[in-house]
C-alpha cells in the first residue's frame, strides 16, 4: 500500500491544489484519486489536513442546468421552512432549534 506524500502549510508544489482551489479555477477533481495531503499544525489538537489533487487532470465544472436550479432551489425552500408552523422564515432553520425562533421562544405548555 502506497502512502500519501505529506506537504506543510504554504508549501505544497505547484500543480497541486484543494477542492476549494480547483472550484475558484472553475475545476472539479473529476474522479481523480487524492494525489497528496496538505496539513497545517495545531497547538493542543491534531493537525488540519486537506487532500490535493493534480490540476493538469481535473475537468471543468459542469454547467448548472434547469433541472438542478430548480432542485437546489426546492432544498432551500424545505431548510427555511418551520415544520411547527409551517411558514417559509426567510433564513435557514438552527438544526439545533429544529423550527423557527419565534416558536422555540413560545412558552411550552
Amino acid at each position: 500500500m502506497a502512502t500519501l506524500p505529506v506537504y506543510r502549510w504554504h508549501l505544497a508544489p505547484d500543480g497541486l491544489a484543494t477542492r476549494r482551489q480547483l472550484r475558484a479555477l472553475g475545476l472539479r477533481p473529476g474522479g481523480q484519486d487524492v494525489a497528496a495531503q496538505l496539513e497545517r499544525p495545531r497547538r493542543r489538537r491534531g493537525p488540519l489536513v486537506a487532500n490535493l489533487y493534480r490540476v493538469d487532470r481535473a475537468r471543468p465544472v459542469r454547467p448548472m442546468t434547469p433541472g438542478r436550479a430548480a432542485a437546489l432551489a426546492a432544498a432551500m425552500v424545505a431548510r427555511r421552512t418551520c415544520p411547527n408552523c409551517r411558514t417559509d422564515v426567510g433564513y435557514c432553520i438552527p438544526r439545533s432549534l429544529g423550527m423557527c425562533v419565534p416558536c422555540h421562544d413560545l412558552p411550552q405548555s
